[in-house]
């Protein structure tokens, strides 16, 4: 019997997947715990059109993250920090501060998890830091501080 598969299911395979199984699998136990629908017309039809929705979506977000990334790429971002001798900081400079100034400054909404630093940064100078938009997706930025 082939059957549309409502979740994943260990040994079986992903949600969303057509699975060929025993009939008797399939009407004594997936079917009564809501795991699987019956592979008829309608329901291909309604897993197609749910597939081609999300790849749409997908590919919609993949642009608006190649999109973010090319603004990105041309920003130098200017923070402004107190500083003691040879330029060394009071604290540091996290990926909090710069998400944070970048919404303050640019509007870009930017979780601080996405911006990655190798280390925090802890003395005056520029810095290329590393945002993650999507998972293929990244750009480059340019951090500058200045004494306060």
């Amino acid at each position: 019997m082939k059957v549309i598969l409502k979740q994943d299911v260990k040994g079986l395979g992903k949600k969303e997947s057509m699975v060929d199984v025993s009939d008797g699998y399939a009407r004594n136990f997936l079917l009564p715990k809501g795991l699987v629908v019956e592979a008829t017309s309608s329901n291909l039809n309604v897993m197609n059109t749910k597939k081609e929705a999300e790849k749409s979506k997908k590919e919609k977000e993949l642009a608006k993250a190649r999109e973010l990334a090319a603004k990105i790429k041309s920003i130098t971002l200017e923070i402004k920090a107190k500083s003691g001798e040879n330029g060394k900081l009071f604290g540091s400079i996290t990926n909090k501060d710069i998400a944070d100034k970048l919404k303050s400054d640019y509007g870009f909404d930017i979780d601080k998890k996405k911006i990655n630093l190798a280390e925090t940064i802890k003395t005056l100078g520029t810095y290329n830091v590393e945002v993650k938009l999507y998972p293929e997706v990244s750009a480059g930025m340019t951090v500058k501080l200045v004494q306060e």
